[in-house]
């Protein structure tokens, strides 16, 4: 279990300055503002609905959200720009459905084993490395694009590298967070950085439908790779301004393994998996974000729907950040979320939620109907999204913090690329709307009976935390 509240772990370990070999002021500010932060004295308590805001108090902390809002605006571009040049390429929504399986594949392999590496060095380091490579994929795109090349099985592998990258980047990303702020603010950091990302999952799409309704792709592609890669610069900056992360050092009375920096390579992610195998909690609710994703995330289908049933234009930058919308509604009105204590029943809940708005939005066939049943959709995505992570956040040790994100980004990103394959599969053979309301539907009677079959994530409870 991790820590309690003010323990060396929760206020933040005091590490060297990455450029000086000394204690930075930056380190000594940020065990500072935790402790302030964890000891209750915020300037006024959150409302009960209105987004918490508190954890930007930390300024670590409040670059790193800044930093990653503005990088995922940029994303967004080429999350549209990608289906949008294969499926001009290839007329075929199967193709589309392979970039979810160029993306799977090296994202499980690359997410686990920078889950370990995280445990195991410095993870601003690491991140630093892991984002000047996804800025390089960036710019192949880019140039690409700029050439014509015109080869689907080129778009599939630059989908891979940038697969990779963010399989690494990811977990140390997410492991970090609660270095940088105190336990009982876990949740609204979370929710802060989904609402963000989702904000920005709403403005991308739209800029890029904007892009695509002007021009045609021979112009809107270059320009949509190239706003990714300019705004991508932003992530790098407040990478490189976070404090060192270096790995904690354990007590080893406490009955702990070895320090992690003492092992490596196989071993290490064996490690993660016994942890995981022996947490039930766990296994649980990753097992439900995977019902829900790979059954019925639609996105794969959103090009040939928007082109068939919408006529096009702007209509696929409306489906693209339907979702998103809803996350973002949610987000802001999301102050009770740290105040529900049967977290593993509301995520089932926010589960359900989520399948029936997913099956409803498929039998839609008004273009605004669609979109505010998506948008329905992701306010319960936002929900569960906060959930499951704040249980991984809270639940596990900093020393396997960094395999279990590996975990969880492989499960979080993964899931929602084999549900493109699975779409683009179903379509190709089933039609579009079998393949988006049989899923959503599958998730309502599926995501129920795991949560009865394994009462473990129905009896779980938020640890209890000092009153803010």
């Amino acid at each position: 279990m991790s820590s309690e509240p003010g323990s060396a772990q929760d206020s933040g370990q005091l590490v060297e300055d990455p450029q000086s070999g000394q204690q930075s002021l930056e380190d000594r500010k940020l065990a500072a503002d935790k402790q302030t932060l964890a000891a209750g004295k915020s300037e006024k308590t959150p409302s009960r609905w209105a987004i918490d805001v508190r954890p930007l108090r930390v300024p670590a902390y409040r670059r790193l959200w800044i930093g990653n809002g503005v990088s995922m605006y940029g994303m967004q571009f080429t999350a549209v720009a990608v289906p949008v040049e294969m499926y001009s390429l290839t007329r075929d929504s199967f193709w589309v459905g392979l970039l979810g399986l160029a993306t799977l594949v090296p994202l499980v392999i690359f997410g686990i084993w920078g889950g370990a590496v995280a445990d195991l060095v410095d993870r601003r380091k690491l991140l630093l490395i892991s984002t000047t490579l996804l800025w390089l994929t960036t710019l192949g795109l880019l140039l690409q694009a700029v050439f014509r090349v015109g080869s689907p099985v080129l778009l599939l592998a630059l989908v891979a590298v940038q697969s990779a990258a963010f399989g690494i980047s990811s977990p140390a990303r997410q492991a970090i967070i609660t270095r940088l702020v105190p336990t009982p603010l876990v949740p609204a950091a979370l929710t802060l950085g989904f609402t963000t990302s989702q904000a920005a999952g709403v403005a991308g799409p739209l800029t890029a439908g904007l892009i695509f309704s002007a021009w045609a792709p021979a112009t809107g592609l270059p320009l949509a790779y190239g706003v990714d890669a300019v705004l991508f610069t932003v992530s790098l900056w407040a990478t490189y301004r976070l404090p060192s992360l270096a790995p904690l050092v354990e007590d080893a009375t406490e009955g702990d393994a070895a320090p992690a920096a003492r092992r490596s390579g196989l071993r290490t992610i064996a490690d993660g998996f016994h942890y995981l195998a022996t947490t039930p909690l766990l296994l649980l609710s990753f097992a439900i974000d995977l019902i829900a994703m790979v059954l019925a995330m639609p996105r794969s289908l959103f090009p040939e729907v928007a082109e068939e049933r919408f006529g096009g234009g702007a209509a696929i930058g409306l489906l693209y950040s339907a979702i998103a919308i809803g996350s973002v509604l949610g987000g802001l009105t999301s102050g009770w979320i740290g105040r529900i204590q049967r977290q593993g029943l509301a995520l089932v809940v926010a589960v359900v939620g989520w399948g029936i708005s997913i099956a409803l939005a498929g039998l839609a066939h008004q273009l605004w109907l669609v979109v505010g049943l998506l948008a329905l959709a992701g306010a319960a995505d936002l929900v569960s999204s906060v959930f499951r992570q704040s249980m991984l956040q809270v639940y596990v040790p900093d020393r396997m913090r960094g395999r279990l994100q590996g975990v969880n980004i492989t499960v979080v990103a993964g899931g929602p690329r084999l549900g493109d394959l699975r779409a683009g599969l179903m379509a190709s053979s089933l039609g579009v709307g079998f393949a988006w309301v049989g899923g959503g539907l599958a998730v309502v009677v599926l995501a129920p009976l795991l949560a009865l079959a394994f009462p473990a994530l129905l009896r779980y409870r938020a640890p209890a935390t000092p009153a803010d």
